[in-house]
């Protein structure tokens, strides 16, 4: 991508870095998200641990402003230019995790992706033994829209359990929950079959807490054997196989989010 400088080549790179909202252009944090590298705050960790360059200059500081002719490199690679707004539905198996690297070895969900797709990074994340709908994007504002706790996207899961599941249990967390100490919200839970002992649940929440579901089914004495992920907000996991990853029409996705890019066109 090429950007700008937003200073005189003759500051110094002490100058350079300094905050001074005067300067034209957009913070680089949020040009890192809007390309689809990583997360805003993800990347004010990366500029912090010296990962990020501008001409060639490294970075030290996020208060950093650039435009179009700039120059940027993450860990030595050019970034790619920006590009139109684009979202896939992904089944994301168990025994993945939703993240680039694994210091343990693990797989990760990326590393699961076709080589054919562009660099992307996940709307929220789903813990390592549970599966299902994984929404990507290669727009880091977008993800970062979805995740906002105040859209209140809903989040619906199918629950397989062992365990007593009368009516007036599952909805004693109906009005929201505390469990050690952290609020749950409203939790609408039903009843959807049951086979061989085991109970399958339609659990809809509007949060998305670490292990959320796991804790409430646990909270409820249940025991849960697996966790399937099946909508998130408009979108839904529909007949997807699992590790399958297919891209949201554009003039689909414009339909569903039509808020977030009517405020993106301002």
């Amino acid at each position: 991508m090429l950007m700008k400088s937003n200073v005189s080549k003759k500051h110094s790179k002490r100058e350079r870095t300094k905050q001074d909202t005067s300067f034209e252009g957009e913070r680089i944090a949020k040009v890192l998200s809007r390309a689809g590298v990583c997360s805003r705050r993800e990347a004010e960790r990366m500029i912090i641990d010296g990962r990020v360059a501008v001409d060639g200059s490294v970075l030290t500081s996020p208060a950093f402003n650039v435009t179009d002719e700039n120059k940027i490199t993450v860990d030595g690679k050019l970034i790619s230019p920006f590009e139109e707004t684009r979202v896939w539905r992904y089944y994301k198996p168990r025994g993945t995790i939703t993240s680039e690297r694994d210091p343990h070895g693990r797989p990760t969900v990326f590393s699961d992706l076709p080589d054919s797709m562009p660099r992307v990074i996940s709307v929220g994340r789903l813990d390592f033994n549970t599966e299902g709908l994984l929404l990507l994007t290669n727009d880091g504002e977008l993800a970062r829209y979805l995740e906002l706790p105040s859209n209140a996207w809903m989040r619906r899961y199918l629950v397989r359990v062992s365990g007593h599941v009368g009516k007036r249990k599952l909805d004693s967390v109906a009005n929201g929950v505390t469990i050690d100490g952290v609020r749950y919200g409203p939790v609408k839970i039903e009843l959807e079959r049951s086979e061989s002992g085991n109970h399958w649940l339609s659990v809809s929440i509007c949060e998305g807490k670490n292990r959320e579901v796991r804790n409430i089914m646990s909270h409820l004495g249940l025991k849960v054997s697996r966790l399937i992920r099946v909508e998130y907000g408009p979108f839904s996991l529909g007949k997807l196989r699992k590790s399958s990853v297919v891209e949201v029409s554009p003039r689909v996705l414009k339909n569903l989010l039509r808020k977030y890019f009517d405020d993106k066109s301002h």
